[in-house]
């Protein structure tokens, strides 16, 4: 396995500078008649704004990878939302030199259009968590570099996530078979430090973290698994691939995404990143029936249903009680 460094500090450098604009967008935009407009224009501008300034800096510094990202320019290139598209441009030229034009800003955006079939790809999800960003909540910057199917890199900028040092913003970084660390997501430091999951064997002792938005996963579900597991204490629910960070640094100890409907797939991009920093601080990340996430399948997990992340050491029994509730 290689060393990675050149993707990883590409990855650090591309997460970094879209969370900077991300948390400026939150910060300026969202405000509270927004909210009860219920007006999602912010998140939509972070989030082509992210996207771009994410393909740059990889195109600059990897010009032949490819990404494989959430969005496209289609709908910022209809004439009708002219308004919203000079909106990303103006953000996206916060963080890229010389005032891009509006055709380079969504070609950026369009770089992430690659159809995750290639031996290597990044995989990107530009704002996971697009409710928690409009709540001024939990979101994450997720990307995450495949090879052969194998996730080899992951880089979870997480701008509200308290860095361990009582500020705002943490990132969290991982490269196969070398350990997971975490530093400051808006610092300039490189090296951070070594994290790990919870030591706990008792499942009981465990701490849930789970989705906010009942959506995502049956919280019906998980308060039965919970309860058959004999946990006590109430869930850590925040939004995002930020859970997947909450169990790499011990904060939980299970991260449940239960299926909703049988016909539902989890995309890469939602899992990439957060699956391997989990890893690599020493857990463990499989779908419900205990089987390793598949991302051989292209841009979604065809061959799994939900997600269950944990510490470890418990993971075999979190499995068995999940089917045992799964079959009634």
């Amino acid at each position: 396995m290689g060393s990675y460094e050149v993707e990883l500090q590409a990855g650090i450098e591309a997460v970094r500078a879209a969370a900077r604009v991300c948390r400026a967008v939150q910060q300026r935009l969202v405000t509270a008649e927004t909210l009860e407009k219920k007006d999602k224009s912010p998140v939509t501008v972070a989030d082509f704004a992210s996207q771009a300034i994410v393909c740059e800096r990889l195109a600059r510094a990897l010009p032949d990878d490819a990404v494989v990202g959430e969005e496209g320019s289609a709908e910022l290139r209809q004439d009708a939302q002219s308004a919203l598209r000079d909106a990303v441009v103006r953000e996206v030229a916060r963080e890229v030199a010389g005032s891009p034009a509006a055709d380079r800003v969504l070609s950026w955006i369009d770089r992430g259009g690659a159809d995750a079939t290639t031996d290597r790809y990044w995989t990107l999800d530009p704002i996971d968590g697009t409710k928690g960003f409009l709540r001024g909540e939990q979101y994450a910057v997720a990307l995450g570099l495949l090879e052969k199917g194998e996730v080899v890199v992951g880089v979870l900028g997480c701008p509200n996530m308290d860095d361990g040092n009582g500020n705002a913003g943490a990132l969290f970084t991982a490269v196969k078979g070398g350990g997971a660390r975490a530093l400051s997501l808006f610092g300039d430091e490189t090296g951070g430090k070594a994290i790990h999951v919870s030591q706990i064997t008792d499942p009981s002792a465990a701490r849930f973290c789970e989705s906010v938005e009942s959506g995502h996963s049956d919280q019906d579900q998980s308060a039965r698994i919970a309860s058959l597991l004999g946990i006590t204490s109430e869930p850590f629910r925040i939004d995002s691939q930020c859970k997947y960070a909450a169990i790499a640094r011990a904060d939980a100890s299970i991260y449940l995404r239960m299926p909703t409907r049988k016909d539902y797939r989890e995309k890469i991009w939602d899992h990439a990143a957060g699956m391997l920093v989990v890893e690599e601080a020493g857990g463990t990340v499989t779908d419900v029936e205990g089987n390793p996430l598949d991302f051989t399948q292209g841009k979604t997990l065809d061959a799994n249903r939900g997600v269950v992340a944990t510490c470890g050491p418990i993971h075999d029994r979190v499995i068995e009680v999940v089917r045992e509730v799964r079959e009634v």
